[in-house]
């Protein structure tokens, strides 16, 4: 308990899945956080969860990919706690399976402004408020799809991968402001965005097969991706910056290959 406690946080796509997770978390462990959503019924009930438990949470309905709402975001946060600590940049949309040759523009244009943009401009408007205090933690949600192919389709996987690049980069770009900036990648994870493929699984009865191609042989849960943005936003992760860490399992850490049954 505490490990945030002091800290003003601002978490985009809170209102379920891995935001959500991460909410109720931050708030268990001392932080107020301002939980922000375009779902302003499923996050209201979010926040009601998170202070009902004893912790600080505020709602705001806004478009994590506009520029207008993420400088208001900001803008709230400053007004109601004084500054702004912690970042967790998670709101996304997968845009589905669409096969590659029959995606459109506005697919990519409206996937890019969520998934990328979306983060960048958390960036954009948090960090000047991290530097005023000297540093401050901005953690983004990328994905596995943005280390291989085959995880998502193509401009969700390119939109994560311009995550990861992103974290690099603004690392980078805010040398010696004390401001970090980091990445999760989470591996297949039960939430709202994948929901068809477990439901699809269920219903053939082969929900034991899903995450089989990991070592660990199971899906993740919002939770543990939670706990990785935890230790990211907090002072335990002082010197870990301009990086992407894949909680995925060990998916990643292998190709593809037959597996030997005994």
């Amino acid at each position: 308990m505490g490990r945030l406690s002091g800290k003003r946080a601002i978490i985009t796509g809170a209102a379920s899945g891995i935001g959500r997770a991460t909410l109720l978390l931050f708030a268990r462990e001392g932080a107020r956080v301002l939980a922000v959503d375009r779902e302003a019924a499923a996050l209201d009930a979010a926040v009601t969860e998170a202070t009902a438990a004893g912790g600080i949470a505020l709602a705001i309905a806004a478009d994590a990919g506009d520029e207008g709402d993420v400088a208001a975001v900001v803008g709230r946060c400053m007004a109601e706690w004084g500054g702004v600590d912690a970042v967790f940049a998670n709101a996304g949309v997968s845009g589905g399976r669409i096969p590659l040759l029959e995606q459109t523009v506005e697919q990519w244009q409206e996937i890019l402004r969520v998934n990328l943009i979306g983060p960048w401009l958390m960036i954009k408007h948090a960090a000047p408020a991290m530097i005023d205090r000297g540093g401050g933690s901005i953690v983004c949600t990328a994905s596995v799809a943005a280390l291989r192919a085959n995880a998502g389709g193509s401009p969700y996987s390119a939109s994560k991968a311009g995550v990861v690049s992103l974290v690099q980069t603004a690392a980078n770009a805010l040398l010696g402001t004390g401001v970090r900036v980091n990445a999760i990648c989470p591996g297949l994870i039960e939430t709202g965005m994948t929901r068809p493929i477990f439901d699809l699984a269920r219903a053939r009865g082969t929900e034991s097969r899903i995450g089989q191609l990991n070592p660990l042989q199971r899906h993740g849960r919002p939770d543990e991706i939670a706990a990785a943005a935890l230790f990211l936003a907090s002072d335990e992760s002082s010197y870990v910056n301009g990086q992407a860490f894949a909680v995925d399992g060990g998916l990643s850490s292998t190709h593809l290959f037959a597996r030997y049954r005994r």
